[in-house]
């Protein structure tokens, strides 16, 4: 273990600008400027997330497009991707796979989607990444399972890097026989790959 160059209380730490949730609007373009300030002053600063890799399914992108739009250097550190652990986890597609975050929460709406991307998976052999909210995980794998496809294959991996984690991959007709509860709590990625 290396010391912290100087006590954890004499780092500014800054929380990353956000839009009111649904809202829709961008963050200005003058809050991401101001906090690469020291950055452009030849001071070091670091994008840290809670969880997964900065900047990757991330608000952090928009604040590595600016420092990008400034000059400022940018060197990623590497770390943990729970999009990544999931796919290596999954048995699914590697080689070809996106990932298309957040589904609809209106259940019409997220079911057409879902039924969009099998159709896209199937054409392509692609595997589909998503992710939700923990609270509603709960929720977007009974979608998976109702709207798809029985020889689908579904995999849920969730709590990646903590001792309770798992991953399970399996058809959607094995699913429905042999269904989970999900932990309102954990974050989880699902993902799909059609036959």
């Amino acid at each position: 273990l290396e010391p912290l160059a100087a006590p954890l209380q004499a780092i500014a730490i800054a929380e990353l600008p956000r839009p009111r949730k649904g809202s829709g609007e961008p963050v200005p373009v003058q809050a991401w400027t101001d906090l690469l300030g020291p950055a452009q002053a030849g001071h070091d600063i670091g994008l840290i997330s809670e969880a997964g890799l900065p900047a990757v399914a991330d608000p952090g992108a928009a604040l590595v497009a600016a420092a990008h739009a400034l000059g400022v250097p940018v060197l990623p550190l590497a770390g943990a991707s729970s999009l990544l652990l999931a796919l290596a986890a999954s048995g699914l597609n590697g080689q070809s796979f996106a990932f298309v975050g957040y589904l609809p929460q209106d259940p019409p709406a997220r079911a057409a989607r879902l039924r969009e991307l099998e159709s896209l998976s199937r054409r392509s052999g692609q595997t589909q990444l998503l992710i939700e909210t923990p609270y509603r995980n709960a929720a977007l794998l009974a979608a998976l399972l109702e709207c798809l496809a029985p020889t689908t294959r579904v995999t849920v991996s969730c709590g990646l890097t903590l001792p309770e984690g798992w991953t399970r991959t399996d058809t959607v007709a094995r699913w429905r026989a042999k269904p989970v509860q999900m932990p309102a709590r954990l974050p989880a990625v699902m993902g799909l790959l059609a036959a």
